[in-house]
């Protein structure tokens, strides 16, 4: 097939196209095997870095968030001066720069931009994204994020996409991707054909985009149109299956045929290629999840990808088994020589778009006064204030303040295990400003007892003129819900008490708790939370700062009984 590298979204120059062209013509088969790999790193171990770049001539690399900017450029440094062909350096940039670095500012969630109603916060958003990641030696950034939240129980879309209203999801995704790559930073459209369906999680279980072909035309469709206009370079393609398309693409294709995006031609050639006119880069997402894997052998899945019309492979179960699986495919001409030369153009064609045909020089003085500065802080605190939105309000208590309420019963619920994005420290943060703030907290610890037995409900009423619930269940990756467990025995952490004493429940993170605290009558979300997002929480709890957010979702999850 012949690509047209001079037209969107690589719009290169004569140089860029012979550069593209000389570097191909260069390389062995073994580098164009490498090309189609990126993997990732979790440390600035030198060796394995090393042995990524130079031996096995991976084309990328993803960070996971590091601890420190000298930390990621180490890392940064070493992949490129080791590297033949300069690689990609990814990470999923959804919220801020601290997608790569700790020490990057965070703005907020996207479903905390698109509650400010105001898509230049988008914009915002990607310019923050496209100054830090450039200055700590980031180029592509998994993101944004355009699923539609339209299903509340998806256990990992949430506060990831912008909302549930496509209009939106669309202008702000348009506007990220400009920003972003005004600053040779490439973003990752994704996840193709579309999450926020199915309330399954495609990391445990291949997913299903259930829309039919002409809503999915109207909705993800107008989505994905746009921000291909708009120039996205490159697309990520999710464990997730779009029947009607891939049916009406391929009438021959029994229901036990039906495959992910990622192992899909139909949906890859027919759908996007042609229909949706991508001329750019396709990867897939990461191949560890049991969407990518239970469809197949693996074996047969990996080469496959590359053959269906994917250009890149993201991460590995087994790095030397799955190079072993892809270099099979090449050999045994599942990945004909023709494809490959495809596949590894494209990759090339996106490090000629954004300026990787020269390595890149990083300076740290450079990455440090970009990093967290003020400018950014101000953009993030802009948008705390502007997005906590007050969804139910239907009793006398805002504000609150220590003379009205001095006496706080706070009821943490935090997370079990490990979550990518929320922080485990939220509400013991939060409890600690309230206090700063002059209130009196006692942080609620439920006791083992036997129904009978507890404290009764007079005391506790009698103790506490304010309760505080507050929730910082994040989405997170193999998790089949986001919802609350109450605390034993008999859920003692429920809100009880809310005939007896004011009480506020506030989300930190999922937006639809309502489902499980449905006769709350104040009720929160601020779609994500740090410390800026917590004090300007603060500042509208007090009266200092009027409620501002419109939520992205409905918060009420469709229940009557979520109203009253």
């Amino acid at each position: 097939m012949s690509i047209d590298l001079t037209k969107k979204p690589f719009n290169l120059n004569a140089d860029g196209v012979k550069w593209v062209e000389e570097t191909l013509a260069s390389m062995t088969e073994e580098e164009k095997l490498g090309q189609l790999f990126c993997l990732v790193a979790y440390s600035d171990d030198e060796g394995m870095l090393k042995y990524f770049a130079r031996d096995l001539h991976a084309g990328g690399l993803m960070c996971r968030p590091m601890a420190n900017n000298k930390e990621l450029i180490s890392i940064v440094n070493i992949l490129q001066e080791n590297s033949k062909i300069p690689m990609l350096i990814a990470a999923n940039l959804e919220a801020g720069g601290d997608g790569l670095s700790a020490e990057g500012t965070r703005v907020g969630s996207q479903m905390q931009i698109a509650a400010t109603g105001d898509v230049k916060y988008a914009r915002a958003l990607g310019e923050v994204i496209g100054a830090e990641a450039h200055a700590l030696g980031g180029n592509w950034a998994f993101a944004p994020v355009i699923d539609i939240d339209g299903n509340f129980r998806n256990p990992i879309t949430a506060t990831r996409t912008y909302g549930s209203d496509p209009e939106m999801v669309k202008l702000c995704g348009v506007e990220y991707t400009k920003a972003v790559q005004a600053h040779g930073v490439a973003v990752s459209i994704k996840h193709f054909p579309g999450d926020g369906c199915d309330e399954r999680d495609q990391h445990l279980v291949t997913s299903v985009n259930s829309l039919s072909c002409e809503d999915w035309d109207k909705t993800y469709g107008e989505v994905y149109k746009a921000c291909i206009e708009a120039g996205a370079l490159t697309v990520m393609v999710g464990h997730i299956m779009q029947p009607a398309y891939s049916k009406a693409l391929n009438p021959d294709l029994r229901d036990e045929d039906i495959m992910p995006g990622a192992l899909a031609p139909e949906l890859l050639n027919g759908l996007l290629r042609e229909k949706l006119g991508f001329n750019g880069m396709i990867v897939t997402d990461a191949s560890s999840m049991n969407g990518f894997m239970i469809p197949m052998h693996r074996k047969k899945a990996v080469p496959l990808s590359i053959a269906a019309g994917c250009d890149m492979f993201l991460f590995t179960k087994n790095l030397e088994e799955d190079f072993g699986y892809m270099r099979d495919g090449i050999k045994e001409g599942i990945i004909t020589r023709e494809r490959l030369d495809e596949a590894v153009t494209r990759i090339l064609a996106v490090k000629a778009a954004i300026g990787l045909s020269k390595k890149p020089v990083l300076d740290a003085e450079r990455a440090a006064a970009v990093t967290g500065c003020e400018k950014h802080k101000a953009i993030a605190r802009e948008v705390a204030d502007k997005s906590i939105t007050l969804e139910k309000n239907i009793q006398d208590v805002l504000p609150v303040t220590p003379e009205k309420y001095k006496r706080v019963l706070f009821h943490p619920i935090d997370p079990n295990g490990f979550s990518m994005f929320g922080n485990n420290e939220n509400n013991k943060i939060f409890a600690e400003k309230l206090r700063q703030r002059g209130f009196s907290v006692d942080v609620y610890e439920p006791k083992p007892t036997f129904e009978g037995l507890a404290a009764g409900y007079a005391e506790t009423v009698g103790k506490y003129d304010l309760m505080i619930y507050s929730a910082s269940l994040a989405t997170k990756s193999n998790q089949t819900t986001v919802r609350i467990e109450w605390a034993q025995p008999m859920g003692a952490n429920v809100p009880m008490y809310i005939n007896a004493v004011p009480s506020i429940f506030i989300s930190l993170e999922n937006p639809y708790h309502l489902l499980d605290v449905p006769r709350i009558k104040t009720y929160i979300n601020t779609f994500g939370a740090n410390e800026i997002v917590l004090d300007a929480l603060i500042d509208k709890l007090t009266g200092k700062s009027e409620f501002k957010g419109k939520s992205p979702v409905d918060a009420f999850v469709g229940k009557w009984d979520t109203r009253i």
